[in-house]
């Protein structure tokens, strides 16, 4: 049987989603592999795509949390203000970095952060 490419997308976004809302984050590191085998995405665009739909989904999960919890929005600021900045200089650096680089830092970032996890 032959699953539709929307219904892929859809349960991409789910498991995106949920890893999003279970980690605090990372949902890209997942949806990124999905959208490039199983919404048949080029590489670049997977993850530019996924940089988008990360978004909203973080902002859901961060009003989750700052509903169910007491955060610090004081303590989040500096993380913030670094993360834009370093979001506005990868987004201006990313078409100019070949697609293999880009799929061999992700790869870093994967397995540091599975590293870590384990250590």
């Amino acid at each position: 049987m032959r699953i539709s490419r929307t219904v892929k997308c859809a349960v991409s976004g789910a498991v995106s989603g949920l890893a999003n809302g279970f980690f605090g984050g990372g949902g890209g590191l997942l949806l990124v592999p999905l959208l490039i085998r199983w919404a048949g995405l080029e590489e670049r665009r997977a993850f530019a795509t996924s940089v988008l739909i990360i978004l909203p989904l973080c902002a859901v999960s961060s009003v989750v949390y700052l509903l169910g919890t007491d955060l610090s929005l004081l303590l989040a600021l500096p993380y913030l203000v670094g993360g834009l900045l370093g979001g506005l200089a990868g987004g201006k650096l990313f078409r100019r970095v070949p697609v293999p680089w880009l799929r061999r830092a992700f790869a870093l970032l994967i397995l540091y952060g599975g590293i870590r996890s384990l250590l």
